[in-house]
């Protein structure tokens, strides 16, 4: 089955990431080139990669449908490409008939949606980010300990769900600094802070300032709860924000991680900064007095996107292309172990009997 990275065109030599295109010798002198500066790392993380593999990999081998309980990452194009090849999203478990497969999507679920697929006789695979399941078993841990658990994130967002349904008696949501006053404890010296995995990291040790400030003992977790991929690609955006005229983020709107990016964008300098989808989204008018654009995606983008970007770029005069390298990345994680078994077999076995 071809991979969705694997779709992806080769790039004109004017828009060739992670390298510099060399001008023509006459070209106009530097200063007055319109140029792109390309973040690295950008797009697709091993999380995001490992739940579409997962996907892929689960049709391949048992065949459609498939059924993902909730967009199996937050990208449009992701999603669509997939229910072509014969993906099912679906809001709630129940909504699965009784014999199938459910896939859980790489933002974690709570406990009660695996009893709920037990009980509704489904075969499940947990395409779960494992640096989300490393935040589930903190909560579970501080909680057996008996901590007031404060949870920073955005109310509503899939992997807050899933993370507060780990100990919902002990957690408390923290939507951002200004959440920080309302925040009740039962001892001031048993609390601990833990987070959502796609935050500004700026923003969330401003809130863990905060917190600090009316809780002094306040334990941290074992090492940062956002992730490696979230945080190299903010800070390829502030290495390029301050350059930029306008910031191009590849991404959509309920991509908490790609929302981030253009408020670090912002933040660093940049004088205009917009989320699109693709190339198709991009006002002409946005280009008005821009010589730099800086471009970068989301983690759950794939680059077929991107280089739409370039390409829509390059035909209006922004050809000189300039990666800013702010980290490598070469983790990956392993696929879900439900993969290596006979889950269609499974399932019809738990319904029949």
């Amino acid at each position: 089955m071809d991979r969705m990275t694997a779709a992806t065109p080769s790039p004109s030599p004017a828009t060739v990431p992670d390298g510099e295109t060399v001008p023509d010798g006459d070209a106009a002198p530097r200063e007055d080139r319109r140029r792109v500066l390309l973040a690295a790392p950008r797009g697709y993380c091993a999380g995001v990669d490992r739940a579409v593999i997962a996907v892929e990999k689960a049709l391949e081998q048992y065949g459609a449908p498939v059924y993902v309980r909730h967009e199996i990452v937050h990208n449009k194009y992701v999603v669509k490409t997939l229910e072509k090849k014969g993906a099912i999203f679906v809001e709630e478990t129940a909504e699965v008939p009784e014999g199938n497969i459910v896939i859980f999507s790489a933002h974690g679920v709570a406990p009660v949606v695996h009893d709920e697929a037990k009980q509704g006789k489904l075969a499940t695979i947990d395409a779960t980010c494992p640096l989300v399941t490393k935040v589930h078993k903190e909560a579970v841990r501080y909680a057996k300990e008996d901590f007031d658990i404060l949870l920073i994130g955005h109310e509503g967002h899939e992997e807050v769900i899933g993370t507060s349904g780990e100990a919902p008696d002990h957690i408390t949501l923290v939507d951002g600094p200004e959440d920080v006053k309302n925040i009740e404890v039962r001892d001031p010296d048993k609390v601990v802070w833990l987070s959502q995995t796609t935050l500004s990291v700026d923003e969330t040790m401003e809130t863990v300032d905060a917190i600090k400030g009316r809780y002094p003992n306040l334990l941290s977790p074992p090492s940062d709860d956002i992730c490696y991929a979230t945080q190299n690609r903010q800070t390829a955006v502030k290495q390029m924000g301050a350059e930029a005229d306008l910031v191009i983020v590849v991404g959509s709107k309920n991509s908490s991680n790609s929302v981030r990016l253009v408020e670090v964008a912002l933040g660093a300098g940049a004088r205009a900064a917009h989320l699109v989808d693709g190339a198709e989204e991009i006002d002409e008018s946005w280009l008005e007095g821009v010589t730099t654009v800086g471009l970068t995606s989301g983690a759950s983008v794939p680059e077929v996107l991107v280089h739409g970007v370039l390409d829509w770029l390059a035909q209006r005069g922004y050809e000189d292309v300039e990666t800013v390298k702010a980290a490598e990345e070469s983790i990956t994680f392993s696929l879900p172990k439900e993969l290596r078994r006979d889950l269609r077999s499974e399932a019809k076995t738990a319904a029949e009997g």
